[in-house]
This record gives structure tokens, sequence and C-alpha cells, in this order.
């Protein structure tokens, strides 16, 4: 499939189906380059829009087939406008931020199994983020440092798979969610090999947004998807810890599969590269991904890779409708001289809500307005 979307020749097409019904011994059982790149938009189903990459499958004959999957690529520009009058109250009270220079005053929170019913509260008092406690005033303070903040389910056996080999699974997922998004190379602007190596190989759609994504990011093709990178040039995080908080889930998916859905926040403390820079920020980043850990009797995949089913992202402070390639913090002098957004008001830090029903909310509006960070 080209990456205008179009599906091969007709006459190719026609060449498969008369070797299909033929026998040939040679014929694959699915064409995973008539499966057609086609725009949809969630309104169809929701109300609201958002850009869909997908494929239309072609018909199945039965046995092992080219994985191709609806992939669902939402990228939500919501809650990167700073309202420069709330940034006083931005920061509650509260602890540091554990390590790396967080100086936390308190035990963390235990991981995340279910979804809150309830934002965390907001501290009465103003208290800004510095370079010996980049956490302080924020929720995050309180959060795991980097895999620690994620809660991991316990391993069963679901689907094709034995408890074992889904507890590697999710392991897997583990290494995924680390490497893409809280490597220190990566964060850096470094190419997320390690994480890229852990996706089918054969799901071509994906292998095409990968590959265009670090070389001209657009918004249909936009690396920080899936990455959390900044360009190193101009911004470093602040000591080596990053804050998170999100669970691990999992269920039996198509043909036996077992799918993982990850929803997790990050939040990286950050200032400006130039030396001697000491202000800090803080980019948050809410990322939920679903893959599929395929029985390769069933689906063309490599041993140890997983089939991206979907993938949603929420970004504050990180860039508004700037596809660079990289999250691009404001501060306080860019701060200063921003408008407030146009979409509605959003707390970066309540996992109360999916993903999809705050996306639905905002509908069609631009950049919100962050009530804390």
């Amino acid at each position: 499939m080209g990456k205008d979307g179009e599906s091969i020749p007709d006459e190719e097409w026609e060449r498969f189906l008369r070797e299909a019904e033929a026998g040939t011994k040679d014929t694959p059982e699915e064409p995973s380059a008539r499966a057609r790149m086609v725009a949809r938009r969630l309104r169809e189903e929701t109300g609201r829009q958002e850009p869909w990459r997908s494929h239309q499958p072609a018909r199945r004959q039965g046995g092992k087939v080219w994985y191709a999957v609806g992939l669902l690529v939402v990228a939500a520009l919501l809650v990167v406008a700073l309202d420069p009058g709330r940034v006083a109250g931005w920061f509650g009270g509260g602890g540091g931020g554990g390590g790396g220079g967080g100086g936390g005053e308190s035990a963390p929170l235990a991981a995340e199994s279910e979804r809150p019913d309830q934002p965390p509260p907001t501290e009465a008092a103003a208290q800004r983020p510095t370079m010996e406690q980049p956490f302080r005033g924020s929720p995050a303070a309180h959060w795991g440092d980097g895999m620690a903040g994620i809660g991991l389910p316990e391993a069963r056996a679901t689907g094709w798979m034995s408890k074992g080999q889904v507890a590697q699974a999710l392991e897997k997922t583990r290494d995924f969610l680390a490497a893409s998004s809280l490597d220190p190379g990566v964060l850096r602007g470094e190419r997320p090999r390690k994480a890229i190596a852990l996706i089918n190989p054969h799901q071509q759609d994906v292998q095409d947004y990968l590959a265009t994504a670090f070389r001209a990011p657009s918004r249909e093709n936009d690396p920080l998807l899936l990455f959390s990178r900044f360009e190193k040039t101009k911004i470093r995080l602040v000591g080596d810890v990053v804050k998170t908080r999100g669970r691990i889930t999992y269920r039996e998916g198509k043909r036996g599969a077992v799918e993982v859905t990850t929803d997790v926040t990050y939040v990286y403390p950050v200032v400006r590269a130039a030396a001697g820079s000491d202000e800090v920020a803080r980019t948050i980043v809410r990322r939920e991904v679903v893959m599929s850990w395929d029985d390769p009797a069933k689906v063309v995949i490599e041993p140890g890779t997983f089939s991206l089913v979907s993938y949603k992202v929420d970004t504050t402070n990180g860039g508004c409708a700037t596809f660079t390639g990289y999250l691009t913090p404001e501060f306080s002098a860019e701060r200063a001289g921003t408008r407030p957004g146009d979409g509605p008001d959003v707390d970066p830090y309540d996992r109360s809500t999916s993903l999809e029903t705050r996306m639905r909310e905002a509908g069609d509006a631009g950049c919100g307005t962050a009530t804390r960070s």
C-alpha cells in the first residue's frame, strides 16, 4: 500500500484471487497490501471529530493472516495554552518529588489498580518547583518514580498464552513503556530503537508511520504519539526522575490474542538547556497505548513483538499544533505573551476520566488551558 492510502492495482488483486481459488502453494492467506488506509472520524460513533488511521482488511480465507488492524491515532491538542493569570494557583502545597532531587516528604502512593473516581486534591498554598524539588506543589510529588508508578496486574492464562507467557508479555509491555517514555537517551531526542524493536515489523502501516515520523513529523505522523522526546539543544530534564501514575490491563482479543492496554501519565520537570537556567517547568503527557500480543500460528509476527491496535495522547505544556517531533514546553517569558487557549479548562492530573471522554468533551476546540502544572 502506498503512503497515499491507495489499494494495489486491480489486476494484482484479481491475480491473487485466481491463485487463491486455484490453491497455489505460495499464495498468502491475505495480501496485506490490499488493506487500505481510510480517513474516518470519531464523530461517526461519538460525535467528536478526530483523525483515524485504519486498515480495511481484505477477505480472510482462514489459517495464517497478515495482521491488518484498525489503528486509532488521536493526538489531543489540549491543555497546552497556559493562562498566565493562573500560574500562581497551579502549585499547591505538599512535599517534594522523591528521588533525583525531588526531596519527597512522604511515601509514594500505592500503584493504581483501577480508575480513580476523582482527581487528586489541590493544596491551597502556592509552592513553585525548584531545581532541588522539581515536583514541588504537584500531585506528582506523591507518585512513583519511573516504572514504579505503573501498576502491573497478576498474570493468568488468557487466549493462546499460558500464565507464564502472559507474564512475559506484560514484562515486555513494561519494557516498551520504559523505552518509549522514560529512556534517558530517547528523552534527549535519540531515536527510540529499543521501543521500535518491540513493534511487529510486518505491520506495514505502523512501519510507514515510524519511518516518516522522525524524518518529516506532522500531525498525522508525529513521533510524540508514542514517544517522549525533547530537543537537547533547547531543553534538559531536571534530575533523573520522571514521575508516573498509571496501570496496565489485559484481556483476550481477536484470534485469541492477548490485548494489553496501558494508560499512563508521565510528568517531566525541565529547564532550558542554556547554562545557568534554573526556572523549572513541567511537561505532562498522558498516553493510552493498546497492543496485541498475537498468536504466531494465526498472525504473521516476529517472536517477542506486538501489533499496535491504537494509541492516544494528551499533552500539557508540550506544544500546541507544533509538529517538530519534540515536546516544546513554555516558560514564564513565553507564557506572559500567550493568550489563553480556546479549548476547555483541563486538570492534567485528573485520571478519573478516560482519554476518550476527555476528547469528546473538548469537541473541536483548539488548545485548552491547564488548571495546574
